[in-house]
């Protein structure tokens, strides 16, 4: 049974920011409720960090509107920022300090003890606090850096690219750690290029090409706008290769006995047309995300 979210956390209008002549982003509608794990998905230079240094207030807007806990992200943009966790793609650190350091200038800024529950995120990512930032292998940056973010229970966590250094185990810590923070009425903006993982973490997902958002939808809705994948098996060459495909399957391969293609239509309509027809086998499917994620960038009809 889905949990139901509540009101906005996040919302844009329109949103469009350019450098000079080159687009960042453009004419970007978001809405992220409260409570949700949302995966905002791009390709390296489609425009998401971009997105999210407007959303915190680092860049104007060229366009449009953004607004955060109902504070406009470049005017009020310290308010907006008062409740947020956020986490950098390309996370630095003072050198000089260690992990219990980080936590008390960090806490000190935000006026909050970090300590208690930073020690405990610490073990749950078994990272040794007394260890210098200059002696931290990049996992374990990434690690206090997820640590520094997470321990004063944001309202609203921003996190980009967070599991770039962290190997499988700590990378299932995070998810679940992310997903009890949900549960209990946090957001998660999640930013990543790693299809897997989003999909096995988020509720709602956004796509990103060339700067314009191509989808905003849970992933369920996305699978049924992208119909059933099809993989058709015949029993010999003559009828593969001199089949006619009918109008509601998308051919997308066809190569000896076996088609694949995507079906845009009930799936009765396919078992009708293939019941007089010399078939051994019949695979029907849901696209995953990573198909659905091709489909956005390889048809510009989406855009």
């Amino acid at each position: 049974m889905r949990k139901e979210l509540g009101v906005p956390i996040i919302e844009t209008e329109s949103l469009t920011r350019r450098y000079g002549k080159r687009r960042g982003i453009e004419s970007i509608t978001l809405s992220v409720p409260e409570g949700s794990l949302f995966g905002f998905l791009g390709p390296n230079g489609a425009g998401k960090t971009t997105a999210i240094r407007v959303l915190l207030g680092f860049l104007r807007p060229t366009a449009g509107s953004a607004t955060i806990f109902g504070h406009d992200c470049w005017r009020d943009s310290r308010q907006a920022k008062s409740d947020i966790g956020y986490l950098p793609g390309d996370l630095r650190l003072y050198a000089w300090m260690n992990g219990m350091e980080a936590l008390r200038m960090f806490g000190g800024i935000r006026g909050r003890d970090m300590l208690v529950l930073g020690r405990q995120l610490a073990e749950q990512f078994d990272l040794d606090l007394s260890v210098l930032v200059r002696s931290m292998s990049r996992g374990m940056r990434q690690k206090l850096g997820l640590i520094l973010v997470l321990a004063h229970k944001p309202r609203l966590l921003m996190l980009d690219e967070p599991t770039s250094s962290l190997d499988p185990l700590m990378q299932a810590q995070l998810h679940q750690h992310l997903r009890s923070m949900a549960a209990a009425g946090h957001t998660v903006f999640f930013s990543s290029h790693t299809l897997s993982e989003v999909e096995q973490l988020c509720d709602r997902i956004a796509i990103i090409r060339e700067g314009i958002l191509v989808a905003n939808a849970t992933l369920d809705e996305l699978r049924v706008r992208a119909g059933h994948v099809v993989s058709i098996r015949w029993k010999d060459e003559l009828a593969a290769s001199h089949t006619d495909p009918p109008a509601f399957l998308d051919l997308q391969t066809r190569e000896r006995l076996t088609w694949t293609a995507t079906l845009q239509g009930p799936v009765q309509d396919l078992m009708a047309w293939l019941s007089a027809r010399p078939i051994d086998d019949l695979t029907i499917t849901r696209p995953d995300l990573e198909m659905l994620f091709r489909q956005y960038y390889e048809s510009r009809s989406h855009a």
